[in-house]
């Protein structure tokens, strides 16, 4: 980023000096030509009106007409050529054509009275052919080579073709392109110093967050770090603040999870040592202790299997969404099919077990992890209810989404457990958990399958009046 600051300060100081350069010694080179234009051409309107007055197209004998050619010839340093109406060439300050016919467009048309000039930048010259023409009056006229016509009261007696060096424009240009390449010198050495400390001071603030992100990569903090120089430093640490935040609720809940795991195995364990050593100690022992105790164990086995299943399920629910088997399925019958198979858990709780369907719903499902939601929902509202309790489970859909409604008269939630019951190994009544059973990780299985459908799932609940969980899906699986 520094190197792309000091880049653009640096182009945007330099281009700016090089065309101001160019653009100068192009405006002087065209007002010189133009002056150097205007001013010949007068100097040549006066020698063609002493040409006409004293017949030099016919009698190139004054001396007083070719001194003055000759001086404008060493004046401009050029050549100064004199063409009569015959094409034929007079007077040639070079004396190199003098006798010879000049046919060219330039002259036949400055003898239909339209003049010419043109710059030779390349050979450092001005051309211009100059028609000489006669008045009514008898007295000669020159006009604009540009712009001149032929009047219809007059008549073009000759043309003059005059050349004029440009070296003294050149010379200057010379001259003032060295001085401006100079101060273009000195601007580029300041514009470098000033684009080196310019981008150096810039990139200072986000340096700055580069460091502070490495030590807390490093871990020599995990405190929020705060780089306030520029609005766009603000956001970036605002961002990686969040992310770190964020980091550290995962990382807690990580441990959390470990720490949870190890309890809730170690547990069973201990308890299967606890009667093992029971029984060793004891010899003598009769049949019915050694079977009591040994159903214990196989209880103890057997709660065990189920924290090991459902931590198995877990960790194929934190896989991607790349495993779900999607299908058609019929929700009415799904939720028959799960209600019959909990019904006779109900009856031992003489608990009522209540389904409603406002209408056919038919929806692409992974009928596996949705069938586990809906056991887990209202396996829990069947074990955390009261006695001759019921539960009431409502079906309903719209023209995306399809809701499900399993409420109870159980025990109720506290509202201030209702962030935490989705976690793993979270217990609301942890005092009857280990007599009802469960792992503590039914819920935390049930919204992991329904966000794999992206859905949702919320409750709400009153404390000894009972909870009702809301499963939201969409009727149609997005990949």
């Amino acid at each position: 980023m520094k190197v792309y600051i000091f880049l653009l300060m640096l182009i945007m100081g330099i281009l700016p000096s090089i065309f101001m350069r160019v653009g100068i010694l192009q405006s002087y080179e065209e007002r010189a030509v133009d002056l150097r234009t205007s001013d010949t051409q007068t100097q040549f309107k006066i020698i063609a009106n002493h040409l006409l007055n004293n017949n030099y197209l016919q009698d190139t004998s004054s001396e007083a007409i070719n001194a003055e050619l000759e001086q404008m010839s060493n004046l401009y340093d050029g050549r100064v050529i004199i063409i009569n109406n015959n094409f034929r060439v007079v007077k040639d300050t070079y004396s190199i054509s003098e006798g010879k016919t000049m046919i060219s467009e330039e002259v036949i048309l400055c003898f239909k009275g339209q003049g010419s000039t043109k710059y030779d930048k390349k050979n450092g010259y001005i051309e211009m052919t100059i028609p000489i023409e006669e008045t009514s009056s008898g007295k000669s006229q020159t006009a604009s080579p540009d712009t001149v016509k032929k009047d219809n009261a007059g008549q073009v007696q000759g043309v003059m073709l005059a050349s004029v060096s440009t070296d003294s424009i050149a010379a200057t240009m010379e001259i003032l392109n060295r001085k401006a390449m100079i101060i273009e010198i000195v601007m580029i050495i300041c514009i470098f110093g000033v684009a080196v400390g310019f981008s150096t001071i810039l990139v200072k603030p986000f340096n700055r967050v580069t460091q502070a992100i490495t030590e807390v990569k490093d871990g020599f903090t995990d405190e929020p770090i705060a780089v306030p120089d520029y609005i766009e430093t603000e956001h970036i640490i605002n961002a990686f603040n969040q992310l770190l935040t964020q980091m550290k609720v995962i990382d807690d809940s990580r441990q959390e999870f470990v720490s949870n795991v190890s309890h809730e195995l170690k547990t069973p364990l201990t308890s299967m040592k606890v009667l093992a050593d029971s029984l060793m100690q004891q010899q003598d022992a009769p049949l019915a202790l050694y079977q009591e105790f040994m159903q214990d164990i196989a209880d103890e086995i057997e709660r065990e299997n189920k924290i090991i299943n459902d931590l198995l399920s877990l960790v194929k629910m934190d896989k991607t969404a790349a495993q779900m088997n999607i299908s058609s399925v019929d929700v009415n019958e799904l939720i028959e099919s799960v209600l019959k198979r909990l019904r006779p858990i109900a009856r031992l709780r003489d608990v009522e077990v209540v389904f409603e369907s406002i209408r056919p719903v038919t929806a692409e499902l992974d009928d596996v992890k949705i069938t586990q939601v809906f056991t887990n929902l209202v396996e829990n509202a069947i074990k955390y209810n009261k006695e001759h309790g019921w539960v009431k489970v409502l079906l309903d859909a719209d023209h995306q989404f399809f809701t499900v409604e399993i409420s109870d008269s159980g025990i109720g939630i506290p509202e201030s457990d209702y962030d935490h019951i989705f976690e793993r190994f979270y217990r609301v009544d942890k005092s009857h958990s280990r007599e009802i059973g469960g792992t503590g990780l039914g819920l935390a299985i049930t919204r992991n399958a329904v966000l794999l459908h992206r859905g949702s799932v919320k409750v709400s609940s009153l404390e000894g009046q009972g909870t009702c969980f809301t499963v939201k899906i969409p009727l149609t699986y997005v990949r």
